[in-house]
Order: structure tokens, then C-alpha cells, then sequence
């Protein structure tokens, strides 16, 4: 079972600053994975033609499963608002993360997370870009639980705030509401912190040990994958750990392949 994570910056290529739908499906599709937890994906936004960026990625991994969670309807760094009740925003343009899965799916859940109450310096790569003071937004998670040949298997997508600490505090959220669901246990994810604080805020075992971002070379690894300790020895062995280069995003892939 190969899992992945991948923070797809809408779809965007810093090459040409374009979402094309063809290269994002042969991005994705190059992946191979029987998991794929994506972030920073738009459904029904201008900037990427009105795609449905989780519907394109299902398509090109051949996966029957797939499900859009909105953290926001409209666009962050531009005009949002959060949702406030428990839908995805259908009818208008939203941005939040995807989970897409080869394996049936049993159950969906979402939770959702609170904005940090500060503005923080975020990089914003491309033209016109460099550090920023942008306000946080709401985040969300977004779990199903899998029936696969080892049996029941949650696994969760989720990107949480780029504001330090307020991140750990989401992290801890998280784990608390996954425990609510089946062992073993998977996160997937921009958990826009450090493998060391990641492993030390969650206590989960680190599945994969490899820098991510920025995508051209590499320095620190802000994606994850992560299994709770409870249910691990269910899992099967990691086999092998790779970020392969892409020609969309600001950051790489993240696969993990088990068994």
C-alpha cells in the first residue's frame, strides 16, 4: 500500500504560474498511490478554471473514492469566510483538502479547527510574492476509514496553521479526535512544523523522514505522515520513503509505501 501527501498549491506550476488540469493529472497520476491526502485545494475557483482538484486527482490515480472538505469558502489571502455549518460550500468557490482512496471507504468525518486569533509573516512564493503578514484561516480534517486486505484502517488529511504554536495546539486537536475512530490510525499532511515537534506534540510514530519544502531543493520537511501508536503493530512494515520531484506545487510529494 503506497500512502501519500501532497500539498498541491492550488495546482500551480512556479514555472509558468498556470493550473493546467492535464499536468496536474499526470503529477498526480506519476504518484502511484493507493492513499493521496492533498492540500491547499480549490473546487469551483477562478485561479485554477473552476476544477474540482480532488475530482481530477481520483480520476488520474484511477480511485473510485474521493471526498472535498472545504475550510473556507472563497479565497484565502483575498476574501473568505468560514463555513458555519456542517457543509462543503457547495455552489460556491472553496479551498480547504481532499483524501482520495483506492480502498472503499466506510465512513467519512470532518472536524473542523479554529483560525489562529493573529496575523503571522507567511513566504508566498511566485511574482509579486516574498514574506507576508496574512491572517490564519479555519482549517480543516478530514478522516474516513478504510476497508482494506489488512482490515479496518483510518486515515486522516488535514493542513494546520502556519502560526507556530497555534499548529501544536491543532496537532493535539486532531489526535484527540481520531481516537474516536478505528485503530490504526493515520494522519497525512502540511503540518506546517518540524518532524522532531510533530513526533514530540503528537506522540505518533514518524512514517517517513525526508524535507519537503521548498520544492526545488529541499531543506525542511513541513508534510507528514504519521501513525498513532496504538494499533501500529497492525501495520504493515515501512518498505520505503521517497519525495519525488513534480512539476506543479511549492512542495513535494511525500509517499510512504507499507508492506
Amino acid at each position: 500500500m503506497r500512502l501519500a501527501t501532497f500539498n498541491l498549491l492550488h495546482g500551480r506550476s512556479l514555472h509558468d504560474g498556470l493550473v493546467d488540469p492535464a499536468r496536474l493529472a499526470t503529477a498526480v497520476a506519476a504518484l502511484d498511490a493507493d492513499v493521496l491526502a492533498l492540500q491547499e485545494v480549490d473546487r469551483d475557483q477562478s485561479r485554477s478554471n473552476h476544477l474540482d482538484l480532488t475530482a481530477v486527482a481520483a480520476q488520474a490515480l484511477g480511485a473510485a473514492e474521493h471526498r472535498f472538505a472545504a475550510a473556507v469558502v472563497g479565497t484565502p489571502g483575498v476574501a473568505f469566510r468560514p463555513l458555519t455549518h456542517d457543509d462543503d460550500g457547495h455552489g460556491e468557490p472553496c479551498y480547504g483538502v481532499g483524501l482520495v482512496s483506492r480502498h472503499p471507504v466506510v465512513s467519512w468525518r470532518v472536524t473542523r479547527l479554529r483560525p489562529a486569533p493573529v496575523r503571522s509573516p507567511v513566504y508566498v512564493p511566485g511574482p509579486g510574492g516574498g514574506l507576508i503578514l496574512l491572517h490564519d484561516e479555519p482549517r480543516v480534517v478530514l478522516a474516513a476509514v478504510l476497508d482494506t486486505a489488512h482490515g479496518p484502517l483510518t486515515v486522516a488529511a488535514t493542513h494546520l496553521s502556519f502560526v507556530p504554536g497555534w499548529n501544536a495546539r491543532q496537532l493535539r486537536q486532531v489526535v484527540r479526535a481520531l481516537r474516536a475512530l478505528p485503530a490504526p490510525r493515520i494522519l497525512l499532511g502540511d503540518l506546517n512544523m518540524p518532524a522532531w515537534a510533530v513526533r514530540a506534540v503528537s506522540g505518533w510514530h514518524l512514517l517517513g523522514r525526508r524535507p519537503t519544502y521548498p520544492a526545488g531543493q529541499p531543506r525542511v520537511q513541513l508534510d507528514h505522515a504519521l501513525a498513532d501508536r496504538q494499533g501500529f503493530d497492525q501495520l504493515p512494515p515501512v518498505t520505503a520513503v521517497r519525495t519525488p520531484s513534480s512539476t506543479i506545487s511549492d512542495h513535494r510529494p511525500l509517499l510512504v509505501d507499507l508492506g
